[in-house]
């Protein structure tokens, strides 16, 4: 149950009427309700374990509240952060130590941060035991951050669970206004680019060093425009029933270092790493000098890469980030020295395209499918083509190219914008006429979009069901100069030579 979804829709509008309609004490009861079935929707076993480790986290924290002894206290709290991170790796790791088929829980990764975050807020005697169950069993599961994140701290959510407040009229729009943002950012850019810059990855071997080079350039901005779009979505409708949820970007693309860009991406999980994770290592280790640093960074990256997935090129991707981050505390005597020289202005164009450059270079072990992939496609990076020049669009159609620049400058204008003020709230404020004429055109634009996906995403189905001889005679037929230029995603073109848009919605829980 995606939030672009028919069955999310009707779920999340259920529960905007009831909690809205019935009486105040059913409220809680209408968030837990709705969590519940949207956590079962996708597997039973999903649901039972998601309730597990919850109560396992409720009772922990009361009894690490309740020992009256320092040694006591810290064997349940290393206690239950051992069962917690053993649990995970149990489930994400199961496939490779087993010959059983396990399902990696959805959601785990992150209501199990938040459960290590609250046991080690009250370890740290910062945050008192929570007594209320519901309203722990609403923290750790509501639907609208379980998914993906925000990953929330007990001390900003768990308050506002107290009141259970109705919103009033202006924050329903509100919220509103931040779901059709991640609707543009979902549908309009990341899935106009993602189908073909998959098709480059599904093609490391034979793409072009040129593909290779675009697909690198842009998935950083599919990656942003899914992910982001799914958090404005998360924020919009949490927005809608009354709560607050943690912002995870702020303007990544603009930092000048990659330490920059990561209190910029994935805020909510770059801060969590930050203080339970960076800050106690390099403590433990200040003895050391500047390897304690780079070894605290190095652990923490290594760390925060093998999260993402299960294999070498995840703990790759990470290790770079902390080397990365590590050579730029070295050198900054440099870089203030380089600054004086060329100018802060021209100094802060080309940082912010060099960590941009570096984070894209970096993503390739995180997309590829194996480290062999990734050194492959990273030594084969270059302009040269196959056949023709327009192997640069990655065979995307000139239709998908012009709505994704379009979205992508109308985005990059917005998040400008609402850096100085905030756009939406002046947005309400505009004439009626005016914000019902963009609301019309946006309902217009996103229904379009989504159509043309959706049939697209048919014909791919149907499609692809042909048997391997079919497909042989038909690559043995003649191209035309269009099909040759892509030729290495040939197996996923239409005979009309576009490639079909459709695919899975995995979430950002790959992220």
């Amino acid at each position: 149950m995606s939030f672009i979804s028919l069955n999310f829709v009707v779920l999340f509008a259920c529960t905007f009427i009831l909690y809205h309609t019935l009486p105040s004490r059913f409220r809680k009861a209408t968030l837990l309700t709705a969590s519940c079935l949207f956590i079962g929707f996708y597997h039973l076993t999903f649901l039972i374990t998601a309730l597990i480790l919850t109560l396992t986290t409720f009772y922990l924290g009361k009894w690490i509240g309740q020992a009256k002894r320092e040694s006591g206290m810290k064997g349940i709290y290393f206690s239950g952060v051992c069962f917690l991170v053993v649990s995970w790796l149990a489930f994400r790791y199961a496939d490779r130590l087993t010959n059983c088929h396990i399902l990696f829980p959805l959601g785990i990764s992150f209501y199990t941060f938040q459960a290590i975050s609250y046991l080690t807020e009250i370890y740290w005697q910062e945050e008192e035991p929570e007594k209320s169950l519901p309203d722990f069993m609403i923290y750790m599961l509501f639907f609208m951050k379980f998914l993906s994140g925000p990953i929330e701290r007990a001390s900003d959510m768990l308050p506002q669970l107290k009141s259970c407040k109705a919103t009033d009229y202006t924050s329903m729009v509100y919220g509103m206004r931040l779901i059709v943002v991640g609707l543009i950012k979902k549908l309009i850019l990341a899935d106009s680019i993602a189908p073909y810059i998959d098709g480059v990855f599904g093609s490391v071997y034979t793409a072009s060093g040129v593909q290779l080079l675009m697909a690198c350039l842009l998935y950083p901005i599919e990656l942003y425009a899914d992910f982001s779009g799914y958090t404005d979505i998360a924020l919009g409708g949490a927005r809608m029933l009354g709560f607050k949820l943690s912002p995870n970007f702020n303007r990544p693309f603009i930092a000048q270092t990659t330490a920059d860009f990561w209190r910029r991406w994935h805020m909510s999980l770059s801060f969590w790493v930050r203080d339970y994770l960076y800050l106690p290592l390099s403590s433990n280790l200040r003895g050391w000098g500047q390897w304690g640093v780079f070894l605290s960074l190095a652990l923490t990256f290594t760390g925060l890469g093998i999260w993402h997935g299960a294999g070498w090129n995840f703990a790759v991707y990470g290790l770079i980030q902390g080397v990365i981050i590590f050579y730029e505390m070295k050198t900054t005597a440099f870089h203030r020295r380089l600054k004086a020289q060329l100018g802060s202005r021209l100094y802060a164009t080309l940082s912010v395209v060099r960590t941009y450059l570096l984070f894209a270079v970096s993503l390739i072990f995180f997309r590829a499918g194996s480290m062999a992939e990734a050194f492959h496609y990273i030594s084969h990076l270059s302009f040269d083509v196959h056949y023709s020049w327009k192997e640069m669009n990655i065979g995307m159609p000139d239709h998908n190219s012009i709505v994704a620049g379009s979205a992508l400058v109308l985005i990059l204008v917005y998040e400008y914008f609402m850096s100085k003020h905030d756009l939406l709230e002046a947005f309400g404020r505009q004439p009626a006429a005016v914000r019902w004429s963009i609301y019309y055109l946006l309902a217009i634009i996103l229904f379009h979009t989504g159509t043309v996906q959706l049939g697209q995403l048919h014909i791919f189905t149907i499609l692809t069901i042909k048997t391997h001889d079919e497909e042989k005679q038909r690559t043995e037929r003649s191209h035309t100069f269009h099909e040759k230029a892509i030729y290495p995603f040939y197996p996923f073109y239409s005979p009309t030579g576009s490639l079909f848009p459709g695919r899975p919605f995995h979430g950002p829980e790959e992220l």
